[in-house]
C-alpha cells in the first residue's frame, strides 16, 4: 500500500483490505496495521477488513477448535478491534460460503483450506459471533454503568455459584458451569466466610481444589469475608448485583423446616431482595446410591445404515426432499439492512437464472430499499374486506400457483388481518415451503417467542407479534445482519428507516443506545447458539460444552400472568439441553370462568413451543403440591420450573412455604425459582 501517496491525496476516508498483511521487508513500516494507524494519526479515517482467525490468541483457538492448521503469515494484536470507533460483523452461513468457493468467487489459493470444511466454517462462524457479542457486552456494560443502571441487562447470561469450602463445593462449580456453557454466559464463583474463624485444614484442601476447578474451567473465583452468618443473603445479592448476575447456583437447605421457620431461608431472603435474579437450587444425588454426581455427555446412536425404511418414514423422506428450503436474515432492530439484503440475494439468484419472485415486501417507504427491487416480479397482494375497508395481505394461493423457484416473503413475524386463511405469515410461509417452493425471509430478535421477556426486560416494551423459536430452528439457514448502533441511529436521523415526524419519538424510546446494544448482544449470542445446536446435528464438538444425560424439565404454573415467563424460561432449558419438557397446572377449584381464557394461552404458548400441555385436579389448595410432585416423580423429571412465591414472610410461616416444601420433596432434582422479573428500561 502507497501511504506517501494517500496521504498526499490527503482523502477523509479510506479503505484499506486485509489488516493482518505483513509489509515487505524493506517498506518503511513493519505491517498494515502500523500503515493504519499512521493514517489515523494523519487525521484520516479507515474502514477496514479482518478475519477472526486473523486476530492473535483467536488463531490458536480456531486451530484447537478446527483441528486445522491456520496457514497465515501475520497475526494482528487481539486488543486492535478495541482501537476502532465501530465493528461490524459480516455473518456468512457455511452454505453460502461453500457455494462461492464453488462458483470460483473465492481465491482457493489464498485461503486456508483445510478451515473450507462444512463443520470447520460452522466453527469459525460461532468464534466470530461471540467475540463480538463479547465485545458489544463491554459496551453495554460501560454504557449502564455511565448512566447509573444497575443489575443484569437481559442481553447476556452471568451464572454465580455460591460455594463453601465443603465435599459439595466442586460439585456446585461444576453444575455451574454447565449451565454457563449451554447459556452461552459468563461463569463467577464466590464464598462467603467468617473473617474471625480460621480455616480448618479440611476447609483450606477444599479451598485449594475450588480455586483450582474454577481456573481450569475458565470461571472467575472471588473469596468475601463475613461477620455473621444472617448476612450471607444480604452479601450474595449485593455481590450479584454488582456483577450483573442473571442466575445463582446453590446446594440444598441442610435446615429442618423448623430452623427455616425460626431463621428464616437463605432462598426466600434473595427472592425478596431482588426481582431480576433466578436461583437454580441443585439437586442433592449424593443422598441416592449408586447415582452418578456428575452426569456424563450424552451416547449417539448411529442408525443401521442396512434397515429398511417403513411406508410412513419413506413418505417421511419423499416430503423433505419435495419441500422448499427456509433462508432467514435477522437483525437486532428494524433497519439494519434486512430487506435490502434479502432483495440483493433473489435478484444475484435471478442472474444465475432462478426463477425468483417477491411474494411480500415493506419498504416502509425506504428509497435504496425500493431501488434494490431491480427486474424482479411481484405477486399483487390479495384484497380483504374488514370493517367497511379493504385491506392488503399476502396472495398464498397465487405464490403456489405461480410455482417459482424461491419467493421473497419480508416480515416473518406479522400478524395476518382478520378473515384471511391463516392468523400468523409464518403460517402461510409454511404451506408455501409444504408445496415445494423455497423462502427466504426476514425478521427481528425481538420476534423470537421465547426471547419475549428477554426484550421485555432489556426496552420496556411488550413485544405482540412472534414467531415460534422451531420455525428459525427448522430454516436451512439463519443470517445475521449486523451494524453498530451509532450506524443505525444515524440512519435514523437521515430518515432511512422510519418518517422525519417518528424519528424524535423513536430515538428517545425503542432507538435509545442502551437498547440497541443490548438488542445486537441478544442477536449475536442467538444466532451463535444457533450455529452451536447446528454444529451439534453434524455430531462435532462446541462451544458450548456437554449436555446432561436424559434431561426432562417440568414447569409448574399457575393461572397469574408470570405463568407464560415460566413457559419461556421451560423451553429455553429444554431446548439447550436437549430434553423433554412439560408444563403442567393443577385446578383446585371450580368452576374456572373468567381464567379460561389464561388457562387456553398457557396450553396454547405451550404447543406453540413444542412443549406438552398436563392439567390435573386436586380436591382441595393443599392437595395441589402432592399432585404436582407425583406428576414429575412420574415422568422422571431431572428440573423441576417454578416460579417466585408472592406470598408475605408471615403467610409463609402461617402456611408454608410452596418453593421450601418442593425443595424438600424433590431433592433428587434441581429446582429454578424464575424471578419475577421487572423491565429494564434503557
Amino acid at each position: 500500500m502507497d501511504v506517501a501517496a494517500i496521504i498526499a491525496r490527503d482523502p477523509e476516508v479510506v479503505l484499506v483490505d486485509g489488516l493482518a498483511h505483513r509489509n515487505r521487508a524493506n517498506a518503511p513500516r513493519q505491517t498494515r496495521l502500523d500503515d493504519v494507524l499512521h493514517l489515523l494519526n494523519r487525521n484520516i479515517s479507515v474502514i477496514t477488513t479482518v478475519n477472526i482467525y486473523e486476530l492473535a490468541g483467536m488463531k490458536e483457538l480456531a486451530e484447537r477448535l478446527t483441528k486445522a492448521e491456520v496457514r497465515i503469515d501475520q497475526c494482528v494484536p487481539e486488543d486492535t478491534l478495541s482501537l476502532a470507533d465501530e465493528v461490524k460483523l459480516l455473518d456468512v452461513t457455511p452454505e453460502s460460503m461453500l457455494k462461492r468457493l464453488e462458483e470460483g468467487n473465492i481465491n482457493a489459493a489464498k485461503t486456508p483450506n483445510p478451515l473450507f470444511r462444512r463443520d470447520n466454517l460452522h466453527v469459525l462462524r460461532e468464534l466470530a459471533l461471540r467475540f463480538v457479542a463479547n465485545g458489544v457486552n463491554e459496551a453495554l456494560e460501560d454504557y449502564r454503568e455511565k448512566h447509573g443502571m444497575v443489575g443484569a441487562s437481559g442481553a447476556t447470561e452471568r451464572v454465580l455459584v455460591s460455594a463453601q469450602y465443603h465435599w459439595n463445593g466442586s460439585i456446585l462449580v461444576r453444575r455451574g458451569q454447565q449451565v454457563a456453557k449451554r447459556l452461552g454466559g459468563e461463569l463467577l464463583v464466590v464464598c462467603f466466610r467468617s473473617s474471625i474463624k480460621k480455616l480448618t485444614k479440611e476447609e483450606a484442601t477444599f479451598r485449594r481444589s475450588i480455586s483450582k476447578l474454577v481456573e481450569k474451567v475458565g470461571g472467575v473465583f472471588e473469596e468475601r469475608p463475613l461477620q455473621r452468618d444472617t448476612d450471607v443473603a444480604n452479601k450474595l445479592v449485593a455481590y450479584a448485583t454488582e456483577n450483573n448476575v442473571t442466575r445463582i447456583v446453590m446446594g440444598q437447605s441442610k435446615r429442618t423446616r423448623w430452623e427455616e421457620i425460626w431463621n428464616g431461608s437463605i432462598v426466600h431472603r434473595i427472592l425478596r431482595k431482588t426481582r431480576n435474579i433466578d436461583i437454580l437450587i441443585v439437586a442433592d444425588r449424593s443422598e441416592r446410591d449408586g447415582e452418578r454426581v456428575l452426569p456424563t455427555k450424552r451416547s449417539v446412536e448411529k442408525p443401521n445404515p442396512y434397515r429398511r425404511l417403513s411406508e410412513e418414514e419413506v413418505e417421511q423422506e419423499i416430503g423433505k426432499i419435495r419441500r422448499g428450503t427456509l433462508k432467514v436474515y435477522v437483525g437486532a432492530a428494524p433497519g439494519v439492512g434486512k430487506t435490502y439484503t434479502m432483495l440483493r440475494e433473489g435478484n444475484e439468484l435471478a442472474q444465475k437464472g432462478i426463477d425468483v419472485v417477491i411474494g411480500l415486501l415493506e419498504t416502509h417507504g425506504r428509497k435504496e430499499t425500493l431501488e434494490q427491487v431491480g427486474t424482479l416480479p411481484t405477486i399483487a397482494r390479495k384484497q380483504i374486506p374488514y370493517k367497511n375497508v379493504v385491506l392488503e395481505e399476502m396472495d398464498t394461493d397465487a405464490i403456489v400457483r405461480r410455482n417459482p423457484e424461491v419467493v421473497l416473503v419480508d416480515e416473518l413475524a406479522h400478524t395476518n388481518v382478520p378473515g384471511s386463511i391463516n392468523e400468523k405469515r409464518h403460517q402461510d410461509v409454511e404451506r408455501i415451503l409444504a408445496a415445494g417452493i423455497s423462502v427466504i425471509s426476514t425478521m427481528n430478535i425481538q420476534h423470537m417467542e421465547s426471547l419475549n421477556d428477554s426484550v421485555e426486560q432489556i426496552t420496556g416494551i411488550r413485544v405482540r407479534e412472534t414467531v415460534p423459536d422451531h420455525i428459525l430452528h427448522q430454516a436451512q439457514e439463519v443470517e445475521l445482519i449486523d451494524i453498530s448502533p451509532k450506524a443505525l441511529r444515524q440512519r435514523m436521523r437521515e430518515g432511512n428507516i422510519y418518517a422525519f415526524e417518528k424519528v424524535e419519538q423513536s430515538l428517545n424510546h425503542f432507538f435509545k443506545t442502551g437498547n440497541l446494544i443490548a438488542l445486537r448482544e441478544l442477536a449475536l449470542r442467538e444466532v451463535a447458539d444457533d450455529v452451536d445446536e447446528r454444529l451439534e446435528a453434524w455430531e462435532r464438538r462446541t462451544l458450548r460444552g456437554p449436555w446432561r444425560q436424559q434431561e426432562v424439565i417440568f414447569v409448574c404454573v399457575n393461572l397469574r400472568a408470570d405463568s407464560e415467563r415460566l413457559i419461556r424460561r421451560g423451553f429455553r432449558i429444554a431446548y439447550r439441553l436437549k430434553a423433554k419438557w412439560y408444563v403442567a397446572y393443577v385446578q383446585d377449584h371450580e368452576p374456572l370462568t373468567a381464567e379460561e381464557q389464561q388457562l387456553e394461552k398457557l396450553k396454547k404458548l405451550t404447543e406453540r413451543l413444542g412443549g406438552t400441555f398436563e392439567q390435573g385436579r386436586a380436591a382441595s389448595r393443599r392437595k395441589v403440591f402432592t399432585q404436582l410432585v407425583s406428576q414429575m416423580n412420574a415422568r422422571q423429571a431431572t428440573q423441576a420450573v417454578i416460579g417466585q412465591s408472592a406470598r408475605t414472610r408471615w403467610k409463609e410461616i402461617r402456611e408454608g412455604s410452596v418453593i421450601l416444601r418442593l425443595l424438600r420433596e424433590v431433592r433428587h432434582m434441581d429446582v429454578l425459582v424464575v424471578a419475577d422479573h421487572t423491565p429494564d428500561i434503557g
